[in-house]
């Protein structure tokens, strides 16, 4: 296998990690007795005192390790082949770096505690680590949003699927404060999937038209536009 083919086959790993988010949800509730996904945050999961924290956090590395490979190949594919505007190329850097962020950030600051204990590693899991991630995809989706509408057929449905996550990001993030406790986990779980989808689609997007030997599409001339 080329090299050209081996990094679009590994562009893949975005839904790979998908595929362990969804299991470090999923397989790590089975390992906490009375967990509800209904009021309780995904990151209660992962916490320290969490029955289920050596499954879900294994599950959740693994996921954060495919998430950072396929936001980083996607990167360079952007960068090497001038995908289109710069604006549009800077919102594919961000997006990446609040993968590494939230990947290292997490591992580093689990919470202490289910919910908020108010310890210091707890306020950096909340104020250090998720303010940041959250910060910078909105930004990241925002430059999407606006660049990919003028990059041509290279990017082409990349603002649909940027304003879909950006649109449930603000949904969780507005739910999670405004509506009941009852609710809580169902609308923060708004926000995280939404970066967890939107990496698989950009890993989608690296495979199929973010690279000169694919045979979908060419990336269009570079442009000084946002």
């Amino acid at each position: 296998m080329g090299k050209q083919k081996l990094i679009r086959v590994l562009c893949l790993s975005g839904l790979v990690a998908l595929l362990f988010y969804v299991l470090h949800d999923v397989v790590g509730g089975l390992y906490y007795p009375g967990y509800n996904r209904m009021t309780q945050a995904v990151s209660d999961l992962t916490a320290v005192n969490a029955p289920s924290r050596v499954v879900a956090g294994g599950l959740s590395t693994a996921y954060g390790l495919f998430a950072c490979l396929c936001c980083t190949l996607v990167s360079i594919i952007a960068y090497e082949n001038r995908i289109g505007t710069p604006g549009f190329r800077l919102g594919v850097y961000l997006f990446s770096i609040m993968n590494w962020v939230s990947a290292v950030g997490y591992a580093l600051f689990p919470l202490s505690a289910a919910g908020y204990a108010g310890t210091f590693q707890d306020f950096m899991h909340l104020y250090g680590i998720t303010i940041p991630v959250v910060l910078l995809s909105i930004l990241s989706l925002i430059l999407l949003i606006i660049g990919g509408t003028r990059s041509g057929k290279a990017t082409k449905g990349m603002p649909l699927w940027a304003g879909l996550a950006l649109g449930c990001m603000v949904i969780g993030a507005i739910g999670t404060g405004a509506a009941p406790a009852a609710y809580f986990g169902v609308l923060e779980r708004f926000s995280t999937y939404s970066a967890v989808l939107f990496t698989a689609v950009l890993g989608l997007y690296g495979y199929r038209f973010f690279y000169r030997g694919s045979s979908k599409a060419t990336p269009e001339p570079a442009s000084t536009k946002l």
